[in-house]
């Protein structure tokens, strides 16, 4: 039961962090300047004739 009570305490404070940061990198990273051409040029591959 020793191994289930520090993996839970690492899931409870360190995994939830990381995912937080994560999460918050993703985030500004698609909302950084300069992003919305290549956001715009991606929405219209499917559009796009070959």
């Amino acid at each position: 039961m020793e191994a289930y009570t520090a993996l839970r305490h690492f899931a409870d404070s360190w995994a939830l962090l990381g995912m937080t940061l994560f999460f918050l990198g993703v985030v500004l990273f698609t909302l950084r300047p300069g992003s919305k051409s290549h956001a715009n040029e991606a929405a219209q591959i499917p559009l796009k004739e070959d």
